[in-house]
């Protein structure tokens, strides 16, 4: 659905959003459900909408990210009717009904009849590196869209890993961002992580080096867009 990344186009050259998000509160979830019938479809609008809003609600009020639980948990992004949290957008519909703080290894139990309808069939977790909350360690932000997004989500996680990622051969220590860890599951434990970073050759095939995570930078940061 073109109507998210006009949204994010209008965040990122700080024109006026309010009728947009007037449009995206408006959309029927009908409609919605009926526009996003593919995984490919949803991720480019979810993620769109993510990274909008966040650029949107922060660049407005700024104190918001002074409590990031709140900024995070509380419903202040409407979506066909529905007042969404960006937590209910990044672990109820595009992680799968994921829980937040469980590393990516267990399920919510309880969820809403939105969710089920809107949340991806199957989990990727390149959205990862996709997903800008606002803050410096944040991947970029990109213009996601449905016949690229396979491509594109393939760069940015090629991409925030080759720059973020540093491998110490002498002593076989992988120093990688703490994102992995906190969804350490998603991406199948350490030995998924180690794999992933063999595929794009960042650590040689022929390696296990010792992990540690790099500690996280939470200034804020806003106006951070990449295109891939």
């Amino acid at each position: 659905m073109e109507l998210s990344q006009q949204l994010l186009l209008a965040a990122k050259m700080q024109e006026p959003t309010d009728n947009l998000t007037h449009l995206v509160a408006g959309i029927s979830n009908l409609d919605l459900i009926h526009q996003l019938a593919t995984d490919d479809e949803k991720k480019a609008f979810w993620i769109n909408i993510y990274n909008a809003f966040t650029q949107i609600i922060l660049s407005r009020n700024p104190e918001k990210y002074k409590n990031r639980n709140d900024f995070f948990s509380t419903k202040q992004v409407i979506v066909a009717g529905k007042k969404l949290s960006m937590d209910d957008i990044e672990h109820g519909i595009l992680r799968r009904s994921k829980t937040k703080w469980s590393l990516g290894f267990f399920n919510k139990l309880l969820i809403s009849e939105f969710e089920k309808l809107n949340r991806l069939e199957r989990f990727d977790y390149r959205i990862h590196f996709a997903l800008n909350c606002g803050a410096k360690s944040c991947p970029p932000i990109s213009f996601y869209k449905v016949n690229q997004i396979d491509h594109q989500l393939e760069l940015a996680m090629k991409s925030y890993l080759s720059a973020e990622v540093n491998y110490n051969a002498s002593n076989n220590i992988l120093y990688i961002p703490v994102i992995l860890s906190w969804y350490r599951g998603d991406f199948g434990g350490k030995k998924g992580i180690r794999n992933l970073l063999k595929k794009f050759s960042i650590i040689p095939a022929n390696k296990n080096p010792v992990i540690k995570f790099k500690k996280y930078n939470w200034n804020l940061f806003l106006e951070n867009y990449k295109s891939y």
